[in-house]
């Protein structure tokens, strides 16, 4: 009985020096970011009313994930990541409700050549260009992430894909990305695709990046021909001095339509800067000036935004953002990145808060 209970022990203490081991090679983190305001915009409907209201991810989307990393052995690394997006003033996903988690879900490998994932996640132009927008990740009063042509026209950028491979490797001042997302239609590879490249580039305080994409839709019947939008972008940032830092953008936007229409034309321009008035207090502003082609009274809508954000912590910020958005030729235009507006012009306030954990 007394060899018995000894190799019990035995087994037991090996199991945990094998569990220790494991752990000390695995690590997985919950991270979060909650973000909501009090918002007041005019024009807000087709009746030409204000509103306010509780308005969820200003200055950036509230989220919940997961990631972690295996090593290995030989600096290569098992890598997961699954980020879920939702609107807190609702509790609602953000998104498709049918994607649990609809912002990023990865597994891949990571090592000295880079890294490689597959599942849903964001491009390479997204990843190469959005941090030169002044406004940052904003989903509120910023254009650069546009979705798509809808009413005044803010033309998008691809900047999420499911069924994708995606790579990206980082040497010396030296950025390379690729994503490739598979349309998975029966019989045609590249109905439905989607695919990314870009190039990056950082020397002390200068910094630049380019990418291009390829976003083809779903045909409407087997065999039909389907719409296929490219666009290319070039955007650069140069740090002034500790407190100021300057960036800038472009975008070429053009969508073949299957319908065999004429085709939609843009180029997006943006600029603007940040400016540390203190350790814990920045004012940032920005510029967004929409050029659309191929139209005979088009919008060529402009917005000017504003934020000044206190830092109560590193985890937790104050902030108050404005825009103004105007359109030309009487069209519509609105301060979102994706909707239409209901005026000609639309002004917007938020006074809120945002905690990471």
């Amino acid at each position: 009985m007394q060899k018995k209970h000894l190799a019990i022990a035995a087994a037991a203490t090996a199991f945990a020096a094998v569990g220790g081991a494991a752990q000390a090679q695995s690590s997985v983190t919950v991270y979060g970011l909650l973000d909501t305001g009090l918002e007041f915009v005019n024009h807000a409907s087709a009746a030409g009313g204000s509103v306010t209201r509780l308005s969820s991810g200003n200055m950036n989307t509230s989220r919940i994930g997961f990631r972690g990393s295996e090593d290995l052995g030989g600096g290569l690394k098992a890598i997961f990541q699954l980020e879920n997006g939702f609107k807190l003033d609702t509790g609602n996903f953000d998104g498709d409700a049918n994607q649990l988690f609809n912002r990023q879900s990865t597994v891949g490998l990571e090592g000295g050549f880079g890294r490689v994932v597959a599942g849903r996640s964001y491009t390479t132009t997204y990843d190469f260009i959005l941090p030169f927008d002044p406004m940052g990740y904003s989903a509120n009063y910023s254009w650069v992430t546009s979705a798509g042509a809808t009413g005044g026209r803010k033309d998008g950028m691809l900047s999420s894909a499911s069924n994708l491979v995606k790579y990206q490797g980082e040497f010396g001042g030296v950025k390379i990305g690729a994503t490739y997302a598979f349309g998975e239609v029966a019989g045609n590879q590249t109905e439905g695709a989607k695919y990314a490249v870009g190039l990056g580039y950082g020397n002390g305080p200068f910094s630049m990046a380019a990418a291009y994409d390829r976003n083809n839709s779903t045909a409407a019947t087997t065999g039909g021909a389907y719409d296929k939008a490219t666009s290319a972008h070039l955007a650069g940032a140069y740090q002034v001095s500790d407190a100021w830092k300057l960036s800038a953008g472009y975008r070429y936007y053009k969508k073949t339509l299957a319908s065999g229409a004429t085709d939609l034309r843009s180029d997006l321009f943006w600029g603007g800067g940040s400016y540390m008035i203190t350790p814990a207090m920045t004012l940032i502003g920005a510029i967004y000036y929409q050029n659309i082609k191929n139209v005979t009274n088009d919008a060529d809508p402009i917005m000017y935004a504003l934020r000044l954000k206190y830092a109560l912590s590193k985890r937790t910020d104050l902030y108050a953002s404005t825009a103004y958005a105007k359109a030309k030729n009487n069209q519509l235009v609105g301060l979102s990145r994706d909707e239409a507006g209901f005026g000609t012009s639309q002004f917007g306030l938020t006074l809120g808060m945002q905690h990471r954990f």
